[in-house]
């Protein structure tokens, strides 16, 4: 029996336990490879050798699948490699090993490649130039990149925040957790009936309201909480989704103030809110400025100089909307401006020489484009008297390009339409967008702002004077050339600006009504001779259509050759007439007829029917009189069977049909004169294509009926109006 094999890398005088040489500063002791036989070497005093665990005297092995094989050195090298790589700290030179020390023929050296080639350069007598460096000893010199995350913004404090005591504003809160009811906040806002609601919640003894707050104040919750301080008085000190809580300034016992005692407006504050008509944010203006804090009066100075300049510029144009439901800056209420402004004119344009007042697509697309990230000028609500409006939006337009106007929400009889018309007419700019929610005008490319337009009236106004200056002078001199020459006294005004006077008060202004009246009428002659030959021409293909359709039902009608009808029939008597009529009726198994109506494979499903019963019902979705009489006729005949009766259903009619005494059933190789599935296919859709062709004819003819009526009494008023 042969002894068992001893297992791999313990002690045995076959296989001595791994020399010291072995236990390198680079590789551990474990990592020697079974296939290497050590040199015999002395003795040591110790017989018995210590026996080291398996976690001390493999920790690196342990956990690796493969043992101590070649594939699981390889993949501890990686491993202590990727440790070296990912630790910063470590900092310190690696120990290279001495000369004396042995390295195993299939284990790898812990060293760059680059000085592996330079020694065996040296070994050979010459000198190699120096390697590409491998890509780990790269990685080890550079330093690691940090990926560091954006911090948060930390939100401002809210006046609540700022004001109370941590404990009293917390006690607060909890208490605003348990309410169940609140006011709500529509459309139009925080009006002064949700005021109303709050302050009636305040005075009947509750210290706390609730308001809830809908589309489009949602979108802005911190728009809706400074609104909702301002005209209640009151502070908001908790926020839970769309509904905002807000406390009593009179019964909040602690203000938040570090200020010295003899400083504080505690007695200011509760006068100034007795009535209880205050504002929150001017009762602790004081207080905030004492204690360095900045409200939010105060924000527009800290913003940027754009902001800035668009606060400035809409506070030239007129009062705020302070129920805005976005970001500042607040728009200028449209409402607030004056209906009707004294002398107020459509201002003059003059288009640049060489250009055109119209917009192209690609413009138009970019204004839209540059309106976009502007803010909103001016909160609109009505749809008429805009004129102080229009004053305003003109005044904007010699710093803007655009006017974006919002359409309020929550108030009724609005046309977003009208407002834009009413618009047009009274500034002369040109709608680049109109939507239920923004309108936005340009101020178009004939444009001229206040200075420029003045210096063109006047330069119109200085050159009709230098005009009536050189005729006065050329009269002058017509005169004395007439005393000195003996000229005839007649005057000629050929070439002079009196004749051009002379042409626009005899043929402009005279006849400039009579002439746009009959400029009206020749467009619309025009219009209506246009319109009534396009109508004959679609008459004409119309016509063209049908005759074609006519010619492919005469083909599809030249396969189809109905049988005559059989002058030897059944005859039945009245009691068995009725007998199968009833057992027709309450037949549940039956024949529809579709748009192919009828054709060889119906005959077929019919005499399939035959086969087992006498009597068959037919079903068709005609609704027509004369159509059902056809097909039952037809069916009769096509059949040979007898037709029983024809009865109206709920959203159809039934057709029964008696096989006939001597009934025979027809063989297959008799040949059908009907038309097949395709053709009556084709013909149904052709016979449906002319009936509608057949009606738009109709259409056309009446249409070119009205035409020439119309014509007719246009050609009337042009004649009056030229005699």
């Amino acid at each position: 029996m042969a002894p068992p094999p001893l297992p791999l890398f313990s002690p045995s005088p076959k296989q001595p336990p791994p020399p010291p040489w072995l236990h390198g500063p680079n590789i551990p002791a474990s990592l020697t490879p079974p296939n290497h036989i050590e040199a015999p070497s002395k003795p040591q005093n110790d017989p018995k050798p210590q026996k080291k665990s398996s976690l001390s005297s493999n920790p690196l092995t342990a956990g690796v699948p493969g043992g101590r094989t070649r594939r699981a050195v390889l993949g501890i090298i990686r491993r202590v490699r990727s440790l070296e790589l990912s630790d910063p700290q470590n900092t310190k030179p690696r120990p290279a090993a001495s000369s004396s020390t042995l390295i195993p023929f299939n284990l790898p050296i812990d060293r760059p490649q680059g000085d592996q080639e330079e020694e065996r350069g040296r070994r050979n007598g010459k000198e190699r130039p120096a390697s590409r460096a491998v890509p780990w000893s790269a990685a080890r010199d550079q330093d690691l990149k940090v990926a560091l995350r954006r911090e948060k913004k930390v939100p401002e404090p809210t006046p609540a925040e700022r004001v109370l005591e941590a404990a009293e504003l917390q006690r607060l809160r909890r208490a605003a957790r348990g309410m169940d009811k609140w006011a709500r906040a529509k459309k139009a806002g925080v009006t002064d009936e949700v005021v109303e609601d709050v302050r009636r919640e305040w005075s009947s003894g509750q210290e706390l309201a609730g308001v809830r707050v809908v589309e489009p104040l949602r979108r802005c919750m911190d728009r809706a909480r400074e609104i909702l301080e301002e005209k209640s008085g009151g502070l908001v000190v908790w926020t839970k989704g769309d509904i905002h809580f807000v406390a009593n300034i009179q019964k909040v016992p602690v203000l938040k103030c570090t200020i010295p005692e003899s400083q504080r407006t505690y007695g200011s504050i509760s006068e100034s809110l007795s009535n209880g008509n205050g504002d929150a944010y001017g009762a602790f203006r004081e207080i905030d400025q004492s204690i360095g804090v900045h409200t939010y009066d105060e924000a527009p100075i800290e913003g940027t100089l754009y902001e800035r300049e668009v606060n400035r510029l809409l506070d030239s144009l007129g009062p705020r909307f302070i129920d805005w439901w976005w970001n500042t800056p607040l728009p200028v209420d449209a409402d607030l401006l004056p209906q009707v402004v004294p002398g107020y004119m459509t201002p003059f344009r003059q288009c640049p020489p060489g250009v055109r007042p119209t917009l192209a697509d690609g413009e138009l697309t970019y204004l839209r484009k540059l309106a976009h990230p502007l803010p909103t000028h001016f909160a609109l609500g009505r749809n008429t008297k805009l004129q102080g409006l229009a004053a305003a939006i003109l005044k904007l337009w010699e710093k803007s390009l655009i006017a974006k106007i919002a359409v309020k929400v929550g108030i009724q009889n609005t046309s977003n339409e009208q407002m834009a018309w009413n618009l047009k007419h009274l500034t002369g700019g040109t709608i680049i967008l109109r939507n239920k929610a923004f309108i936005i005008l340009y101020r178009g490319k004939d444009f001229l702002p206040g200075g420029v337009k003045r210096s063109v009236i006047e330069q119109e106004a200085r050159v009709d004077a230098q005009q009536v200056k050189e005729e006065e002078a050329r009269l002058r001199v017509l005169d004395s050339l007439q005393i000195y020459a003996s000229l005839p006294s007649a005057e000629s005004s050929v070439g002079t600006f009196r004749e051009y006077q002379d042409f626009q008060v005899n043929l402009v202004h005279e006849t400039a009504e009579n002439n746009q009246a009959l400029i009206e009428l020749e467009a619309e002659k025009h219009r209506l001779e246009k319109e009534l030959k396009d109508e004959e021409r679609r008459l004409f293909i119309l016509t063209k259509k049908i005759e074609r359709s006519n010619q492919a039902l005469a083909k599809l009608h030249s396969s189809w050759n109905p049988s005559e009808p059989s002058s030897d029939k059944e005859l039945l008597t009245e009691e068995e007439m009725m007998i199968f009529r009833k057992i027709g009726l309450k037949m549940d198994e039956h024949v529809l007829l579709g748009r192919r109506g009828i054709f060889d494979g119906v005959i077929e499903e019919i005499h399939q029917h035959w086969k087992h019963k006498e009597i068959v019902k037919v079903i068709t979705k005609q609704s027509r009189a004369y159509q059902i009489t056809y097909t039952s006729m037809l069916l009769e005949v096509e059949t040979g069977g007898m037709l029983i009766a024809t009865q109206k259903l709920t959203n159809s009619h039934a057709i029964i049909l008696y096989r006939g005494k001597n009934y025979r059933r027809p063989t297959k190789s008799e040949t059908s004169n009907l038309l097949t599935k395709r053709e009556a296919l084709r013909r149904s859709i052709e016979v449906q294509r002319r009936g509608s062709m057949k009606y738009y004819v109709w259409e056309r003819q009446k249409s070119i009926e009205e035409l020439n009526w119309r014509l007719a009494n246009v050609t009337m008023k042009i004649r009056k109006l030229t005699q």
